[in-house]
Order: C-alpha cells, then structure tokens, then sequence
C-alpha cells in the first residue's frame, strides 16, 4: 500500500467534450464562450486543424479559463491549404470527417504513427454512403485519406459496434449537410455529442427499439447552430487514476471535485464498487447539459470481479487502469467483450497483458479481453507505454506504491490528456518511475 493520502485535487478537463465544445463553437454562428477546456495534446490538435479550416481559435489557456471563439459558422469553412494532421487524437480525425463531409471541398487528413495505424472505414464507410468521396492515400482502411464532401443523403446507419466516434461522426455530417440521419448501435454509447446538440436547440431523440441496442435519430435545423456557453467539468477517465491511487493507499481519503459523472462514462465507478472500492458521489448537479459531481475515494480492499458485454462502453478507457487495480486485488479479474481496446492509441489488451507480466503480475490475453491475477508480490520492470497515455498512466498507478519498482518509458506522453500527472501523483505520496 502506498503512504496516506489526505487530499483535494481537480483534474483536467473533459477531453471527449472538450473536443466537441471547440467543434461547435467553429461550426457555430457568433461568440461562443467556454471554460475548462483541456489544454493537452489531443485536444490541440483538435484547434490546430480547425485553424486550418479558416476558424479563429486561441490558444488554450492553460488553466481552464475562459476561451471565446468568434465564428461565421460552417458554411464560411475554406479548404485547407496542407493536410490536417490530428496527431494522435481518433476523436479529432472521425469527427472532423463527419463535419467535413457536408463541406463543398476536399481535405486529406493524417496523423502520427499510431493514428494512421488505427481503422476508419467505420467512420468512412457511413459517410462514402452520404455522398462523401473518400480516397484512401495509403494502406487500406487507414490515414492519410482524402475526404471531398459536397450534398449529402439521409441514412440510416447500423453500426456494429457501440462507439461514440463513429455515432458522433454520422450525427456531425447531418449537421454539416442538413439531412436527416439515425443511428442504431447494439448497445448505448457516450452521449456527449447528443446533450450538446439538444442545448443548443437540435432536434435529436434516443430510445431503446423493440430489437435492442439504442437508436438515435436527429433532424437537422435549418438555419446555423447557436453559439455554444460551456464550463467543461472535469475528465472522468483522468480521475479513475487518482482514484486508483487512493483506494490502494495506506489509510487517509481523496476528494477529486467537479467530475463530470455523464451515465454513459461512469463504469468505472460501478465496477470499483462491485470490487469494494470505496468513492462517495457527493453534490451531484448538472453544467451544461452535463451531470457533474464531487468524487470521496477512500482505501478499500479490492476484490476480483467479471466485467462483460454492456459493461465495457461506459468504461472503455478506465480498463487499462482496471487492470492495474486487479493486479492488487484478491482472486482473479476477468475482462470480456473489449476487443476494441485493441483500436486504440495502441492494442491495449495486449499492452497491458505484456506490461503485466513484465513486471511479475500473473495475467493471460483473450481475444475480446484480459485475465488477471491478483497478489501482493513484489513487482519491478519495465513498462513500455506503445506511446500510449492511458497504459502510461495506469502503470503509473502501481509504480506509486511503496516497493514497486517500474521504469515507464516515454512518461511525457501523458500530456495528451493530463498534463502535469507526474507531478499530482508524487503530490499524493507516489513518484514518477
């Protein structure tokens, strides 16, 4: 266990409506104004390629403070004079992509390594459908493409994986086009793109059909979007690892304030419950459409669980570090029906199985998720990240216990969404490995 912890810390903002504020506020007409943006890589790239667009957009404070975007709406959008490159942020590619499909011009879009390794035709497939032109410059299925949008079509779109990119992707380019579209998904995934779109006057509905899944079906307005006034609260998926910290310490408590606790992102926090965690949801209130809270984490004894099918959406991100907590949990974690953790910044069900075992932890791959074993043993090694800052961080968690010796390598790709986490964990008692 790790020494006391006996602290308030805020997180970063929320990376996946941080993303989403600033492509509103570009394709929105007026001043839009909003504050507790996060300011890391993912979302600057995000900036970057609506600059491009033609979109004043000022740098991002820093400090969540206030950011006003004067923009002329969509329409005034121009074709870019390079590629856009969105790094390593799948969210800024596939959204962009819904957005640009509506737009009377080409643009090729790219990233680094890692993104131009990771699939879109799950994006590009629904959108060539609409009456986009998607020409793919490289490998199949993957970055750089180029997209020429233009007048589009309705569709009704199945998509055969609960993904918020890919729901958020098709529900841009009715917006960007001004058709109707609906979208059917085997399984509710995160909604933020959905409130966001009924705040600002959209009509958009969601209901659970006789068959299964979630269906949501928008209807276009038919003049520009309103400017958009948002407090971004903090980034649920930053506050599991602090958490984390917290329920493997020694005695004390953690309050993590201003969390958004959207239901759609709060697996997590149920699966750390079944295990025995202990986190207090206190002062629950709504910002922007948004539900938000305060999080008390306390020490706990953690206990192995089954996680599987509609479990996974709303915890997707959190399950590296899942993983990290179930290696000093008692019995076994069994992890099922994730297999898309293996599109993501890296293949994380292999990333984290390899690391695990690198560093003494008893655990097997699946094909759709992890085994892992749980036990007090020393642990020490090296972890490698595949430049991926969610199993950087989730390592990160058990390399601030006490005995645990890891070296984690390329640390500093955390940035991309919580810049400073280093520094907050050695606040709390740990160390950077």
């Amino acid at each position: 266990m790790t020494s006391t912890i006996s602290a308030e810390v805020r997180v970063p903002g929320d990376k996946s409506l941080t993303h989403r504020a600033l492509m509103f506020a570009a394709a929105a007409r007026g001043e839009s104004r909003l504050s507790g943006l996060l300011a890391g890589a993912d979302c600057r790239s995000t900036a970057a390629v609506l600059r491009a667009l033609g979109v004043s957009i000022p740098p991002l404070p820093a400090d969540g403070g206030e950011l006003r975007i004067n923009s002329v709406g969509i329409e005034a959008w121009r074709a870019p004079t390079e590629i856009l490159d969105c790094g390593n942020s799948g969210t800024t590619v596939r959204l962009m992509m819904g957005l640009l499909a509506g737009r009377p011009f080409c643009a090729a879009l790219t990233g680094d390594a890692s993104l131009r390794s990771r699939p879109m035709r799950r994006v590009t497939e629904p959108l060539s459908r609409m009456g986009a032109r998607v020409s793919e410059l490289g490998d199949p299925d993957r970055l750089p493409v180029e997209l020429c949008g233009g007048v589009l079509q309705p569709l009704a779109h199945r998509s055969p994986k609960a993904s918020a990119q890919i729901k958020s992707a098709v529900l841009l380019a009715g917006i960007s086009g001004r058709v109707p579209v609906e979208v059917w998904e085997p399984g509710l995934s995160r909604d933020h793109t959905e409130r966001i779109l009924r705040s600002l006057g959209v009509s958009i509905t969601g209901e659970a059909p006789a068959e299964g899944g979630w269906r949501v079906s928008l209807e276009p307005p038919t003049g520009p979007l309103p400017p958009l006034e948002m407090d971004v609260p903090g980034d649920p998926s930053s506050a599991a690892f602090l958490i984390s910290v917290a329920l493997l310490a020694r005695d004390g408590e953690l309050l993590v304030p201003n969390v958004g606790i959207n239901p759609t992102r709060t697996g997590f926090l149920t699966a750390v419950g079944r295990m025995g965690g202990r986190v207090e949801v206190l002062n629950q209130r709504e910002s922007g459409g948004e539900p938000v809270a305060d999080l008390l984490a306390r020490p706990a004894r953690l206990r192995g669980i089954e996680i599987g099918g509609d479990e996974v959406p709303s915890m997707i991100d959190e399950l590296p570090v899942l993983a990290a907590l179930a290696a000093r949990s008692e019995g076994e974690t069994i992890v099922r029906g994730a297999e898309e953790l293996r599109a993501k910044e890296s293949d994380r069900i292999t990333a984290v199985v390899d690391n695990l075992r690198a560093i003494g932890v008893e655990a097997e791959e699946l094909p759709d998720g992890f085994i892992v074993r749980g036990s007090d043993r020393p642990l020490k090694g090296r972890v490698r990240t595949y430049h991926d800052h969610r199993i950087a961080m989730a390592f990160g968690v058990l390399g601030a216990l006490p005995g645990v010796e890891l070296e984690i390598e390329s640390p500093e790709i955390v940035d991309v969404s919580f810049p400073g986490f280093w520094e907050t964990v050695r606040g709390l008692g740990g160390r950077r490995s």
